[in-house]
């Protein structure tokens, strides 16, 4: 009894504060400061403080910056927009031609970023008036962009996977490692979708492009190839064990500023913007994750969190049946909440159930990953929706319709980690630690 009571003053409390505008990081700790003065002896300051110093102190979490930072850079110079130039001879002759531009550009720059904001803000202002001067249907390259930009959430390196580690005491490099396979295996759907778009709707095909021999493709390749080398050197690094994921992140971020400093694209002004925009987003997810810290240690003192993992236990759901639930839940949050917010609010009562299941961690953080990239782009809160809203001057409503395919590809990722949950989990179990 005292458990329900609990959880109707959390949820009160909760969304009292979210529905008052209150940053999510406050929200949280308003609903953690409520919760330990209400069912706990213990002073609430005291263990504020204690939580948020213990949350905000670990070395894995030096990580986020510097991958946010990475991205900020590349963002920011030409290095984004030579992607374009170097991507469009490999793909226009594929079946659905420049399209797929769009699903290797966010492949390839969500591989340096980590942010699905940033991949989409990056590859939609190389892509999207490439595409409209070559008569691409607008549903197609609105679409797929805002699906595609989901991948920055999955491929390392992911700030969302980075934030679930640092929740659950995971490995960062493992996670990384596990979203891997996934992520291509979704780019490759989305792939799929503008192949069968090509084939079933013929007459909405723009004119063929101009043919280029080898020695042209190759040639114009070689814009691709600086951002290609950052990618192998920060993801190898921690495959073959040379690096931890904070190290990586460093060689990362040195390697954007050489890349761009080569290039000639990097200015004083580039080099402020990038580092306040890092700054910016550090700041706001390290608030999120003090929150979430205090709100974990607050449900724990309530016994909140076992006795609904021994609720969860005691219905005997199978681990698919649990999967469903959860994936039906995490859409509906979704549609509120961005990604991290939901990821970090939600871990303290999902963990234990999810354990007391027997559902493997790393394979979990996964799977919330896609349901998470899910929300990214289904309204009345899909953050990409917003973004591409500002960036094509559509309503938000056409864009969610375009965007309906990729939602369902996401769910049909879903039922493809169920079935074979070993494209999870090969990679993290073979990487040398």
């Amino acid at each position: 009894m005292t458990e329900a009571y609990a959880t109707i003053v959390f949820l009160f409390v909760l969304f009292t504060l979210l529905g008052s505008s209150i940053w999510i990081g406050l929200a949280l700790m308003g609903v953690a400061w409520v919760g330990m003065e209400m069912f706990t002896s213990r002073p609430a300051g005291d263990a504020m403080i204690t939580t948020i110093w213990t949350g905000a102190s670990s070395w894995t979490l030096t990580a986020l910056p510097l991958f946010i930072w990475m991205g900020e850079i590349l963002y920011r110079t030409r290095l984004s927009q030579d992607m374009f130039r170097g991507l469009a001879p490999w793909m226009r002759w594929l079946p659905g031609g420049l399209l797929h531009t769009n699903i290797a550009g966010c492949t390839i720059f969500a591989a340096v970023s980590g942010s699905s904001a940033a991949t989409l803000t990056t590859v939609g202002k190389m892509s999207i008036p490439e595409l409209r001067k070559r008569d691409y249907p607008e549903y197609m390259i609105v679409g797929t962009l805002a699906g595609a930009a989901t991948l920055g959430l999955m491929i390392p390196p992911s700030l969302t996977l980075i934030v679930y580690g640092v929740s659950i005491n995971e490995s960062i490099i493992k996670l990384f490692m596990a979203g891997i396979i996934p992520g291509l295996i979704l780019a490759s759907l989305f792939m799929s979708y503008i192949v069968a778009w090509h084939f079933i709707r013929p007459h909405e095909r723009p004119e063929p492009e101009a043919s280029m021999s080898l020695a042209e493709m190759l040639s114009e390749s070689r814009f691709l190839v600086p951002v290609l080398c950052l990618v192998f050197t920060v993801i190898g690094s921690m495959y073959f064990g040379w690096a931890t994921a904070t190290e990586a992140a460093a060689v990362g971020v040195l390697g954007a500023l050489a890349l761009a400093f080569l290039q000639r694209s990097l200015s004083f002004s580039t080099f402020f913007e990038s580092l306040m925009g890092a700054t910016r987003t550090s700041a706001m997810i390290a608030l999120i994750l003090m929150g979430a810290a205090f709100l974990s240690l607050s449900m724990g003192f309530t016994g909140l969190p076992r006795a609904l993992a021994a609720w969860i236990d005691g219905m005997n759901l199978s681990p698919i049946t649990l999967i469903a639930a959860l994936t039906l839940f995490y859409i509906i949050l979704g549609m509120f909440l961005d990604g991290i917010s939901s990821v970090v609010l939600t871990m303290a009562i999902v963990e234990p159930m999810i354990r007391q299941a027997g559902i493997d961690v790393i394979w979990f953080g996964i799977f919330i990953v896609v349901v998470v990239e899910m929300a990214q782009v289904t309204p009345p809160i899909g953050f990409n929706l917003f973004v591409l809203q500002g960036m094509t001057k559509h309503e938000i409503g056409y864009i969610s319709k375009t965007a309906l395919p990729m939602v369902a590809l996401m769910l049909l990722m879903v039922v493809i980690l169920v079935a074979f949950p070993g494209i999870v989990t090969w990679l993290p179990n073979n990487i040398r630690q």
